[in-house]
């Protein structure tokens, strides 16, 4: 079993910067893959990026959407990987899950992850 806890979102304005954060907790001796996932209200969840792990640091993997805006990285030592998100756009407005892929590859589809945070709102205004 992993846990999962997201924080870290808000309210912001157009152009401003968050940095969500997931907490990991339970099985973390074991390599995996992490995700963040968002949901726009009557939208279908939306991939944001992956961070696969290896001894040599993994791989990284984003959604168009959101290239060269939103930077993953993890901290192995805190069983933590954070989503900084710059330039934040309207369009950014949902709520972001974290989840764990146990497969440890890259997967875009939320139905391959095997557990789930509870999400964080992230609202940003025009």
């Amino acid at each position: 079993q992993v846990q999962l806890v997201e924080s870290g979102g808000g309210l912001v304005k157009a152009g401003d910067s968050l940095r969500l954060s997931c907490a990991a907790s339970g099985r973390t001796f074991s390599p995996y893959a992490m995700a963040w996932f968002r949901q726009a209200p009557g939208k279908d969840r939306e991939f944001v990026g992956t961070s696969t792990w290896s001894w040599s640091g993994g791989n990284i993997f984003y959604a168009d959407s959101v290239k060269g805006r939103f930077t993953i990285s993890r901290d192995i030592a805190k069983n933590t990987m954070y989503l900084q998100m710059n330039s934040l756009k309207p369009e950014d407005t949902a709520v972001y899950y974290c989840a764990v892929n146990l497969k440890n590859d890259y997967r875009l589809s939320g139905h391959e992850y095997d557990y789930w945070g509870q999400g964080t709102q992230v609202t940003v205004s025009s």
